[in-house]
C-alpha cells in the first residue's frame, strides 16, 4: 500500500490555506534528495514558507514536494522528498500535523527527482533575516 503521507499534506495543506493561515513545513535537509538553498539550514532541519504569495508552481505530489521561491532576492528551485517532510503547520498558531521520521521504505530515495534548475545557491549570509523562536506545535486527538 502506499504511503498516506502526500495525501494528508495536500489535505492540511489545503485546510491550513482555506483558514487564511499561512502554511510552513519542516523539512529533514539531511535526507537524500533534498534541494533547498544551504544557508537557510539549521540544524540539519528547515522551515520553509508555502503560502501562495510566498511560492510560484507549488506542486504536492506523491513522491516530491517542488516550487520556486525567493531567497535573499535570488529565485531558487526547491526539491523536497516526501519522505523528508516532518510536519506541515500553521504559522499563526501552531496547528497542523507532525510526520514520524521514519516510515516503511527505509532510506531509499523517490524514485527519480523533478528537472532541476541550474540555478545556483545564492551565497550564504548571516543576520539577513530576523530571528524567530522554534515553531510551536500541538498534538490534535
Amino acid at each position: 500500500m502506499s504511503s498516506n503521507r502526500p495525501y494528508l499534506l495536500r489535505a492540511i495543506y489545503d485546510w491550513i490555506s482555506d483558514n487564511n493561515l499561512t502554511p510552513y513545513v519542516l523539512v529533514d535537509a539531511t535526507m537524500p534528495g533534498v534541494r533547498v538553498p544551504p544557508q537557510v539550514i539549521k540544524n540539519g532541519q528547515v522551515v520553509l514558507n508555502l503560502a501562495m504569495r510566498a511560492v510560484a508552481n507549488l506542486d504536492l505530489g506523491n513522491e516530491w514536494v517542488s516550487f520556486q521561491a525567493r531567497f535573499s532576492g535570488a529565485s531558487q528551485s526547491i526539491q523536497i522528498p516526501v519522505k523528508a517532510i516532518l510536519a506541515l503547520y500553521a504559522q499563526e498558531n501552531g496547528q497542523g500535523m507532525m510526520f514520524p521520521a521514519d516510515e516503511e521504505g527505509g532510506d531509499t530515495p523517490p524514485p527519480s527527482a523533478p528537472e532541476p534548475d541550474d540555478t545556483p545557491p545564492a551565497p550564504a549570509a548571516d543576520d539577513e533575516k530576523p530571528k524567530r523562536g522554534a515553531p510551536h506545535l500541538r498534538v490534535v486527538k
